[in-house]
């Protein structure tokens, strides 16, 4: 069971930093203060960072990783695209990162609880990407 769970919850975390960062090069061009692009190049470099530490531990599970599912992706890229046409503003892009970040907050938290037998390693990693996705929603805040 605890491999089981611990498998699971590192894929949840693998499909939710590549969303996180498909979202984030979605609206790097669309940014116009250096501040802003700052903080979501940094948020961004710590999730691939995060990210080989949780391809290496699947890899020992043999394990290739989750990735995102289609129709959340899908429908994340409308949303982006559309309130972008509509309004480019930091304010909007930073509206958008702060609404995918309590997405995956409530996710993560979510398969923190569903997969409670993992090991403590995953469950450290977990808790730290959703320590990144706080930290990006509070440095949003001065661009809402």
């Amino acid at each position: 069971m605890i491999e089981a769970d611990t498998i699971k919850l590192l894929r949840e975390c693998d499909a939710g930093i590549k969303m996180g960062i498909k979202s984030i090069d979605e609206v790097l061009e669309y940014v116009s203060d250096n501040n802003l692009k700052t903080y979501l190049i940094d948020c961004k470099n710590n999730h691939e960072e995060l990210d080989e530490e949780i391809h290496s531990l699947l890899n020992e599970f043999h394990d290739d990783g989750k990735a995102p599912n289609p129709m959340a992706k899908s429908m994340a890229w409308i949303k982006t695209n559309v309130k972008l046409v509509m309004n480019d503003s930091d304010q909007t892009i930073a509206d958008l990162i702060t609404d995918g970040c309590n997405m995956g907050i409530k996710s993560l938290n979510k398969y923190l609880n569903q997969y409670k037998a993992a090991d403590e390693k995953s469950k450290d990693i977990t808790k730290r990407l959703i320590g990144l996705e706080k930290k990006l929603v509070e440095n949003m805040c001065q661009f809402l």
